[in-house]
């Protein structure tokens, strides 16, 4: 793409080396970045991260041990085994590491333990699991393995981790709040599955020391020395470089776009240590049955008073030797994904801006002058006259949302939450797709008017007037009644700027990832528009450049859709293959037989 290759391999070790686009996107977005030509090595670190039911366990404990005594340093990364320290690798040998994760990986393949045993372990300022004896063995000799193949590979000098492995739950908390921490730990019930992933993580050397903070709002700067803000960015503060600040004011380096300057402390709230990570390459093992190992045990030395971890010297490989080999499975942990979705074809892409004259007569009754005009059209309390600006799907439309949801089933992709923009032709198809899933009316659709489409486009001075839910209800679409809207109509504002679009995407979607009324996956209906707007947000990625994003709308034809997916190790979200396939057909013109067939 032109870059300097230094730059080029640095973009790629900053975002994972997961595709060259994301690569020049992080180039582009830190343009202004004083350091850009700095040759700083990212930090990597190797962790054992468990998945499926007992990951949701553990974030379970995550969750109510933060609600009933507050946070403690082990939320600020996930439920991980630690395997070694942080080490460093040069950009230009990223992926020679990735390959050592790889070849150390297959050696163990087929002698990981098939039966973890965990230990409940309880003092007053740590609360976790102690691995059995035989398992601890067999995963330290993997990391041994994956140091030896990193060093001659790669050129990395790794320290193991050579204490006791272990799970941490919760440590350097207040004395008083371990019976609670200990309780909540009890009540984890062992003897489940888990697939253990050994992942490769990292994070800017530069900022080990400085607090995370997540913006809540955007913020433009209103002086040369402030710190533009976008929702959901996330800002390293130097917790030594804020004496001489305002009061209300802190100084932050901007991980987007590595800029510092100065920002309204009120926009921002604590985020956590692993925000800011980036995962590269995983490992995945055979799946493992998870069982708890005696009753919970205490210690009263020095060093668990002091809430570190019992030291324990590395063992032989002879316990290796006894395990049977097992076999490989391939099981994928549970995501959350959200679908963001164009609509369907509408009638007056097909027939034009003068739809409506075709298919009214004179005294108002609807009629079909051609197959892909809909078999009828809902009652409005406008009467037709509002539908120039808020058109239904075309009969072609409706047969797209029904291929569609049948294609979500054939995947067997289960939709929780569905949410569509109040235009109709969106809420029109949510309605077919949830048909064909036959989830109708057992998931009802959320109308939220702040997913309309960039008010600009709509060359009008007011917004289209749109059905009600009651009205929607009348027709037969299974809306939910009870879905208190984030932004209503009345707030949306006629010819708004790019930038207050793309505010309203990111505000409406942060309601939406944070209304945990219904976990799963979650499918948006709303326009070309949203699929950009709605999903960078999430991504962490900043707005396009304006002309770059018209021509890019223009490009996502009918039923377009991508998928971000939630990685739970990280709480972040990154964009995968669509589960399901494109639907691509051709033009079909109007035919005239007279003036075909009967033509001299």
């Amino acid at each position: 793409m032109g870059y300097p290759e230094h730059i080029a391999r640095k973009a790629l070790a900053a975002t994972g080396g997961r595709s060259a686009q994301e690569a020049a996107d992080w180039i582009f977005a830190h343009r202004n970045d004083p350091t850009l030509e700095d040759l700083i090595p990212q930090e990597y670190v190797l962790y054992l991260c468990p998945s499926g039911p007992l990951w949701d366990k553990l974030m379970a404990f995550w969750s109510k041990s933060q609600q009933h005594c507050g946070r403690n340093p082990a939320h600020e990364v996930f439920p991980h085994v630690t395997l070694c320290h942080f080490f460093t690798c040069e950009d230009c040998k990223m992926e020679n590491l990735y390959e050592a994760l790889k070849k150390a990986g297959d050696k163990f393949a087929g002698c990981f333990p098939t039966c973890l045993y965990l230990r409940l372990h309880s003092s007053p300022s740590y609360v976790g699991y102690f691995f059995d004896e035989t398992s601890a063995d067999i995963i330290k000799q993997f990391g041994l393995a994956f140091a030896a193949e990193a060093r001659a590979l790669a050129d990395c000098q790794i320290d193991l981790y050579n204490k006791q492995l272990h799970l941490t739950l919760s440590h350097k908390f207040q004395v008083q709040q371990q019976w609670k921490l200990e309780e909540l730990a009890q009540s984890i019930k062992l003897g489940v599955t888990c697939q253990w992933t050994a992942a490769l993580y990292s994070r800017d050397m530069r900022f080990v020391h400085y607090k995370v903070a997540r913006t809540l709002y955007p913020y433009l700067p209103q002086n040369d020395d402030e710190l533009k803000l976008n929702f959901s960015d996330y800002v390293f503060l130097d917790p030594t470089n804020q004496q001489d600040v305002s009061e209300g004011w802190v100084c932050g380096t901007s991980h987007q776009t590595g800029r510092t300057g100065l920002l309204p402390e009120n926009y921002t709230e604590r985020g956590y240590e692993s925000d800011t990570w980036v995962r590269h390459r995983t490992y995945a093992f055979c799946q493992t049955l998870v069982r708890a190992s005696t009753n919970i045990s205490e210690h009263s030395t020095s060093s668990s008073q002091n809430g570190t971890i019992p030291s324990s010297e590395p063992r032989g490989t002879n316990s290796i030797h006894k395990l049977l080999k097992s076999q490989l499975i391939e099981a994928a942990t549970l995501r959350r994904c959200v679908l963001t979705m164009r609509h369907a074809e509408r009638v007056d892409l097909v027939f034009g801006k003068s739809w409506l004259t075709q298919c009214m007569t004179t005294e108002g009754r609807y009629i079909r002058p051609d197959l892909n005009f809909p078999h009828s059209i809902p009652q409005r309390a406008g009467g037709t006259k509002d539908y120039e600006h808020d058109a239904p799907l075309s009969s072609c439309g409706i047969f797209q949302s029904r291929l569609m949801g049948e294609a979500v089933q054939e995947q067997e992709l289960m939709i929780q939450c569905v949410y569509s923009s109040p235009a109709l032709r969106c809420i029109q198809t949510a309605h077919y797709i949830l048909e064909a899933l036959h989830l109708d009316p057992e998931v009802s659709i959320r109308v939220e008017p702040g997913l309309f489409e960039w008010t600009k486009w709509e060359g009008e001075q007011t917004i289209p007037k749109f059905m009600s839910v009651t009205e929607l209800q009348a027709a037969g679409y299974t809306v939910d009644v009870n879905y208190s809207v984030h932004i209503p109509v009345c707030n949306l504002v006629p010819s708004e700027t790019y930038e207050d679009y793309f505010n309203r995407c990111s505000s409406v979607m942060k309601a939406i990832i944070d209304n945990r009324d219904k976990d799963g996956n979650i499918l948006l209906v709303a326009h070309a528009s949203t699929l950009d707007c709605c999903t960078r947000p999430l991504l962490g990625l900043p707005p396009k450049d304006t002309k770059e994003f018209v021509q890019m709308v223009r490009k996502i034809p009918a039923l377009g859709l991508c998928c971000c997916e939630e990685v739970k190790e990280t709480k972040k979200w990154q964009m995968i293959e669509p589960p399901i396939r494109t639907l691509t057909h051709g033009p079909n013109a109007a035919f005239n037989w007279k003036d075909t067939i009967l033509q001299v």
